[in-house]
């Protein structure tokens, strides 16, 4: 694990990576009133998805300070939901998830997890999970009085669905964290309404939206390749 991540990067990699960096650069320099753990978060988070496209456990490993500074700008908002689904959830998650793509690397190479097709117990394990802790979630937000309840709840259940999936190493995690932007973005827009410096949030979910969809992809592709090269 110890080595340096960027020099398995290829051009693709590259690319998608300055990309995401000069947006998020470029709206951090438009909006110099956002604090300092939200500029430092998005670009923490740029340079995590590129990471976990790859399928590199350096994502998930940055996931975790992501989580950190995306639980302080949340808090700063009274976003109570994302503040504790983030340091309670996907933090702790992402933390389980660096050990599992540890003990699973595609034939031993750890910068690329080997690809896992859930179990129909996992599946079923993924639902039954999902529904009471949204529905706790839900509750705890309404007692907090959380703004935009509804989509807080919803988030908290794309965030579970990817954080579990990711654990597990599955291509869809990606297609629930690009849900999770979705829902994020409409969040943070409707938070830059009442505070412009929150803006910054709404550059990072749009970018991790595009990223995650191009994990998706890659993943696929990946995930075809180990399955012809193991058979």
């Amino acid at each position: 694990m110890w080595r340096n991540p960027f020099r398995q990067l290829n051009k693709k990699d590259w690319w998608v990576l300055a990309v995401s960096l000069t947006v998020v650069m470029l709206c951090n320099l438009l909006i110099p009133s956002a604090a300092w753990t939200t500029k430092i978060g998005v670009v923490v988070g740029a340079v995590a998805l590129v990471f976990m496209a790859k399928g590199d456990v350096w994502g998930q490993v940055l996931t975790v300070v992501f989580s950190v500074l995306y639980g302080v700008t949340s808090w700063q908002f009274r976003y109570y939901g994302e503040m504790i689904t983030y340091l309670g959830m996907t933090l702790p998650m992402a933390l389980a998830a660096v050990f599992s793509w540890l003990r699973h690397p595609f034939q031993g190479n750890t910068a690329q997890v080997e690809i896992h097709r859930l179990t129909r117990r996992q599946r079923w394990g993924m639902v039954l999970c999902c529904v009471p802790i949204t529905a706790v979630f839900g509750v705890l937000l309404w007692w907090l009085n959380t703004p935009n309840l509804l989509f807080s709840t919803i988030s908290v259940a794309t965030s579970f669905l990817a954080a579990y999936l990711t654990y597990f190493r599955s291509s869809y995690y990606a297609l629930a964290y690009a849900a999770n932007d979705l829902v994020l973005i409409v969040l943070w827009v409707l938070a830059s309404v009442k505070d412009i410096s929150f803006t910054p949030m709404i550059a990072c979910f749009l970018v991790f939206l595009l990223n995650d969809l191009y994990a998706f992809s890659s993943w696929n592709k990946r995930e075809t390749e180990q399955h012809t090269y193991t058979h």
